[in-house]
């Protein structure tokens, strides 16, 4: 409060924290020191491990590292898919795509946990991660992806839809960059999912490469 209260003052407007960070496919040893700069700047609500066909032992030990980081900026960590070790990995929620497993389980074990849930352009699916008690929604892909090249596309008018019916946080996914992001935050999108533009930026380190979104 008293910081907030010395930003007006001061004339800051602090950040919004309007961006969904997701991993890159491959976690070296330098990405830690990465990420600790990138949620520095404040913009970051939360931070989605996305990693595939790992072994759960590296799996939990990777995650351990992500967890200090993200409760030493206040970011909430979330575990994609693997919703059966959310509470092992000490995670705030999971993730879970159309096609990662029963949500009525998930939403069971999660219990005080988020549950986000992938909905592409599909109402119907909106409705039914709702039914769901999802904490979230995620539509996309917008754009074309690096990171899902073959994910099935949408149209902006799915997230003025979700806004008026569904009623829950949206998250949009899929090719956001620091150009096409007002769009989809115009149409209704509460977070915007970000990857390669971080991660795989050949112009850009990560650290500035956050700085686009405000």
């Amino acid at each position: 409060m008293v910081r907030r209260i010395r930003e007006r003052i001061c004339g800051i407007t602090p950040l919004k924290r309007l961006v969904y960070l997701i991993s890159p496919n491959k976690i070296n040893q330098s990405f830690y020191a990465s990420l600790d700069k990138v949620l520095s700047f404040k913009n970051v609500k939360f931070f989605q491990l996305r990693l595939k066909n790992v072994d759960q032992n590296k799996l939990l030990n990777i995650s351990k590292k992500i967890k200090k980081i993200t409760t030493k900026h206040k970011v909430k960590f979330i575990i994609n898919d693997y919703f059966t070790l959310t509470s092992r990995i000490k995670a705030n929620g999971c993730h879970m795509g159309q096609l990662d497993g029963s949500f009525k389980v998930a939403r069971k074990k999660l219990k005080g946990k988020i549950l986000g849930i992938t909905c592409h352009n599909s109402k119907i699916l909106a409705n039914n991660a709702l039914k769901n008690k999802a904490d979230y929604i995620a539509h996309g892909s917008f754009f074309k992806s690096k990171l899902k090249p073959r994910a099935k596309k949408s149209n902006i008018s799915i997230l003025k839809w979700s806004k008026k019916n569904i009623k829950k946080p949206i998250v949009a996914i899929g090719g956001i960059n620091n150009i096409n992001y007002k769009k989809l935050m115009s149409a209704g999108a509460n977070y915007i999912a970000l990857s390669s533009y971080i991660w795989d930026n050949p112009n850009l380190k990560p650290e500035i490469a956050i700085k686009k979104f405000k």
